[in-house]
């Protein structure tokens, strides 16, 4: 009879374990980061003792193992690596659409400031003794020179925010690394199958998700559950193992905004190019940024030289030289040197308006307003690119991730069903002790 009633405690224990881990899914149904739990149930293994105990028929009843998570490893990486893209992807897309912004293309930007002022030069040569027309022809000049400077300063604003926000991805992903190893060493120390070492689990890939979206990695789950991080693109581990500190970044910006990534390990540096994930993104959208800010420089170091050459072919009304009418080399620099009519180089040496019908010749192939429209034209079909590229990345990422959760999120539908198994179990066990306490009490009512 303690065999009867040693099955029925053991089946009352292991079921009631089982019961608890369904109210604990249950209870976390809308838990973020919680991944369903269930506990598997092994027989007891009846040993005998003593001489002919071989032949002997013994039941030992049952036991709970282990607590496992409802996880799928291949599921896990598809996500991470997808989130990692859209990360990518959404960094992009957001900066390159502000420097679009920034790029201004409007009455007030670059393009159509040149338009106006070559207009006004022809204006200026209908009538190249109207002062009206010459204060135009300054002015508008004035406004280019401006919209240079703005534009100058917008896309430095644009580099400012994607070096911030690289800073503080790269402040995350250091920080997220550290939780990391962190955890690892409180795994290393738990029993598997545990529920602290599932705990800990649901906390490890919950810091695994938040790194995959900064920057792209692989990751490699050993039996005690400690994670072994790589970079995707490298294979650099970025955790900590026995002897070797993990990978941290850090990141630099050089003058015209493009970003430099480090990763330090020991002491020792290198550099990294295409790290994924948002900061991957990040560094890619400041290297397109650089690039327009270099190319808008060209435009105003092109443009001053432009005019300043036009001008200085020409007579002043007073029969002498053209001076510079613009100064500076950068976008930023430039501007009108004079506000003076009288300076404008208008005439030759045979026509008061001839230099001014020499003005269109710097509106060619190769002239502001072209090279503007080029840039602006390549940004605009850059954006379209990038936003595409973002929707379908954020599709794929949302889908994975949906994959994963059907998998080890909790349904309770499924746990109903379970908790009316395991009720009808744990009953089927109290039922069994019930039947050999009163097999006991027949037996000792017989003395």
């Amino acid at each position: 009879m303690s065999d009867l009633l040693g099955i029925g405690a053991s089946g009352v224990r292991s079921y009631q374990t089982a019961l608890s881990a369904i109210g604990q899914n249950v209870s976390n149904a809308d838990t973020a980061g919680y991944t369903r739990r269930t506990v598997t149930l092994t027989e007891n293994v009846a040993g005998g003792t003593g001489l002919g105990s071989s032949n002997s028929i013994q039941f030992n009843g049952v036991q709970s193992a282990s607590v496992q998570r409802a996880w799928n490893d291949y599921q896990a990486q598809a996500a991470r690596s997808a989130a990692g893209d859209a990360g990518s992807a959404d960094a992009v897309y957001t900066w390159l659409s502000n420097a679009e912004t920034a790029l201004n293309d409007t009455a007030n930007g670059v393009g159509q400031s040149a338009t106006a002022f070559f207009s006004a030069g022809t204006a200026l040569a209908g009538d190249p003794n109207s002062t009206a027309n010459r204060q135009s022809f300054l002015s508008t000049l004035g406004q280019t020179a401006t919209a240079f400077n703005t534009t100058a300063t917008s896309l430095a604003s644009v580099s400012s925010g994607i070096a911030t926000d690289a800073t503080t991805t790269v402040q995350s992903i250091n920080s997220t690394l550290d939780q990391i190893d962190k955890l690892n060493l409180q795994l290393k120390s738990t029993q598997a199958g545990s529920s602290q070492a599932a705990d800990l689990a649901d906390q490890r890939d919950g810091l695994l998700d938040t790194l995959s979206s900064n920057v792209g990695i692989n990751v490699s789950i050993g039996d005690n559950g400690v994670a072994t991080v790589t970079l995707a693109n490298s294979g650099q581990p970025l955790t900590a193992s026995t002897g070797t500190s993990g990978t941290r970044f850090a990141i630099t910006s050089s003058a015209n905004g493009a970003l430099a990534l480090q990763a330090i390990q020991n002491g020792a540096s290198t550099s990294v190019t295409n790290p994924g994930g948002k900061l991957g993104g990040l560094i890619q959208s400041a290297s397109t940024v650089a690039d327009r800010r270099t190319q808008l420089d060209k435009m105003a170091s092109d443009f001053t030289a432009a005019v300043n050459a036009w001008q200085a072919q020409g007579q002043t009304s007073s029969g002498t030289a053209g001076g510079a009418l613009l100064s500076g080399t950068t976008a930023a620099t430039i501007k009108v040197t004079t506000s003076d009519t009288s300076t404008i180089a208008s005439a030759t040496s045979s026509a008061s308006n001839g230099n001014l019908l020499t003005l269109s010749s710097l509106q060619g192939s190769t002239g502001l307003e072209q090279t503007w429209s080029s840039m602006v034209t390549v940004q605009g079909q850059t954006v379209a690119s990038a936003k595409s590229a973002d929707t379908a990345a954020s599709s794929v990422a949302s889908s994975t991730m949906d994959a994963r959760n059907a998998t080890s999120g909790v349904d309770l539908n499924t746990e109903a069903a379970e908790l009316i198994r395991y009720q009808q179990a744990y009953s089927g066990a109290a039922k069994v002790i019930q039947t050999a306490q009163q097999t006991m009490q027949s037996i000792l009512d017989l003395f």
